[in-house]
């Protein structure tokens, strides 16, 4: 991602894959927003670190353990939020999906406390319906 915002500069610290790691740049109460209808099983709001932490490993159980984030773009939308759009992976070999994600992050005195995670659902390359026993 682009460096041009200090809150660009902070969201670019996560790593998804490690979230303990990153606990110093959320917000204690954070709350993070998931919906896609194609995996009805992750919906929902994930609260404090140890929701954010349990939101990324369902992800990771969709993938077999393998989910990456590659930031095409980001903007800071005043000094509160930032918008990044981003096309994530999961899965690896030919039976991984590709999908673009917009993700919207509120940023309140230098940390996250809010998060829409919005995935596109319709343009999803090599789509399959995700197993229902990945997730958990």
């Amino acid at each position: 991602m682009q460096s041009q915002h200090p809150n660009i500069d902070l969201i670019s610290k996560i790593d998804t894959n490690d979230i303990a790691s990153n606990r110093d740049v959320f917000h204690p109460d954070v709350v993070w927003r998931f919906y896609n209808p194609a995996a009805p099983e992750l919906a929902g709001d994930y609260q404090g670190i140890s929701g954010v932490q349990a939101f990324f490993r369902k992800v990771q159980g969709y993938g077999g353990g393998q989910f990456t984030v590659q930031p095409k773009a980001a903007w800071a939308v005043g000094n509160e939020l930032v918008v990044v759009q981003s096309r994530n992976r999961l899965g690896g070999g030919t039976s991984a999906v590709e999908f673009d994600v917009v993700v919207v992050w509120r940023i309140i005195d230098g940390r996250i406390s809010e998060v829409w995670d919005i995935p596109a659902v319709m343009t999803a390359e090599n789509a399959q319906p995700l197993p229902k026993h990945a997730a958990g």
